[in-house]
């Protein structure tokens, strides 16, 4: 099983599962199965309204002696309505209490985007917070927190471009060990790669495979069709695998952990088989120059003329 390690010797295993978009009723079933089959990476986060049932999933899994805690690495993240310093432990403490956990292995701000306490979705001006209500670094503090008092051994965040990481870096005594982002041959990333790995910061690759069952209201009529794209499909020939599988061993080959979601028992453990294929150089190249540019999940839902962020509060120009 390949790993990152983190610079107190930590291991977060390379591929985790992802439980964006499993409904309860399949969560639970999901994660016993991922375990099962090998996964010692779950990737959870609040506002996915899931905790609760994978929390009795871990729990099941300790008690039946499937897996030990310590074998585990478990993620989730801090959701907008938590962003003010006062608020932060008190959202941790609600995940570990759901997810049945003392601790997290990794936590991370979801998004750079604030609202106010208790609004799950801001839907007028008067629901957000702004840069100027609650700074990046006073969250980034709250983190720190969490990490001081031993709720989460590692902190990070999500979707965070790269003048954000500057600015909390700049601001607080730890830097970001982890920043959560979409990641796939439409969507490399370079320059954000880049500047993480040249600053110690590890990257997750979410969407990883097109997120193609996320909600109609988040897609584009026109989005193009990343597991059927004709390079991946050459390449899942000529490897004997799966377009999942490639999809997930090119963030492997760049050093990029991956968290691809299912609630199917075989493309659970298909993907995780995904460990063993080695795309070589000539695959890789072919991939950097595959022709299509998209973002899947472009943050649009955050910004418009309610809000007071736009998008270039997220993304770096690619």
């Amino acid at each position: 099983m390949k790993s990152i390690t983190f610079s107190n010797g930590d291991q977060m295993p390379m591929i985790g599962l992802g439980t964006w978009k499993s409904k309860p009723g399949e969560v639970y079933q999901a994660v016993l199965w991922a375990i099962e089959s090998g996964y010692r990476h779950i990737d959870c986060a609040a506002i996915y309204n899931n905790e609760k049932e994978v929390g009795q999933a871990l729990q099941k899994a300790f008690s039946d002696n499937l897996v030990k805690r310590e074998e585990m690495f478990i993620t989730s993240k801090l959701w907008n309505s938590n962003h003010r310093l006062d608020d932060v432990v008190p959202a941790i403490k609600s995940t570990l209490k759901d997810l049945r956990l003392d601790y997290l292995d990794l936590y991370l701000i979801h998004w750079p985007i604030s609202f106010k306490h208790g609004v799950g979705f801001a839907q007028t001006r008067e629901e957000f917070f702004t840069y100027q209500d609650i700074p990046l670094s006073q969250t980034w503090a709250g983190m720190e927190i969490c990490k001081e008092k031993g709720l989460a051994r590692h902190i990070g965040v999500s979707n965070f471009n790269i003048s954000k990481l500057e600015e909390i870096t700049k601001s607080g005594k730890h830097a970001p060990e982890m920043n959560q982002v979409e990641l796939h041959p439409f969507l490399p990333q370079d320059k954000l790669v880049e500047f993480c790995k040249s600053n110690g910061i590890h990257l997750t690759a979410y969407s990883p495979l097109g997120s193609g069952d996320r909600a109609a209201a988040i897609k584009k009529a026109d989005e193009p069709n990343l597991l059927g794209h004709p390079l991946i499909q050459e390449l899942a020939k000529k490897h004997n695998a799966t377009a999942g599988q490639i999809l997930i061993a090119y963030s492997l080959a760049r050093g990029i952990v991956v968290i691809p979601k299912s609630v199917n028992q075989e493309r659970i453990a298909q993907n995780l088989q995904a460990y063993g294929i080695e795309l070589d150089g000539t695959d890789m190249e072919k991939l950097a120059n595959i022709g299509t540019k998209y973002r899947f999940v472009d943050g649009s839902f955050f910004t418009g003329a309610i809000s007071p962020y736009k998008l270039s509060d997220l993304w770096e120009k690619e």
